[in-house]
């Protein structure tokens, strides 16, 4: 599992790392019981504070998404709490808002913004 960082984003590194794997359990990717990589592994393969990982790490614990198992480390929970059951739409909405706010300030019409929505959609990894 790796997680794609920005440094240059306006959103903070911590909120990054529980975003993703928000979506990662909600979309299925990451399965319950699944181990997630050592706060120490991320922050040196990110080159970031490890206290930043842990602070991720420590508020999808309280969410309930991810438990810690002694002398191992983070898994995804394999019970989710209440507030841990994650509805991929609302997870989903406020990217699409975003799009959807700069499109109409671009003036790209409803057609073409589908239209290249659908390209990405279409395409096969992530990084293209």
């Amino acid at each position: 599992m790796d997680f794609e960082i920005a440094p240059a984003s306006p959103v903070p590194i911590y909120r990054q790392i529980v975003e993703q794997v928000r979506r990662l359990v909600a979309g299925g990717q990451l399965k319950p019981g699944e181990e997630l990589p050592s706060v120490r592994a991320v922050a040196q393969q990110h080159a970031i504070n490890p206290m930043t990982v842990s602070k991720a790490y420590s508020m999808l614990e309280l969410e309930g998404i991810l438990t810690r198992r002694r002398g191992v480390g983070m898994a995804v929970a394999e019970v989710q709490s209440e507030a841990a059951a994650l509805d991929k739409a609302a997870l989903l909405r406020p990217a699409l808002q975003a799009a959807a706010q700069t499109a109409h300030q671009l003036g790209i019409s409803t057609a073409e913004a589908l239209q290249l929505f659908e390209a990405y959609l279409d395409r096969k990894t992530p990084h293209e």
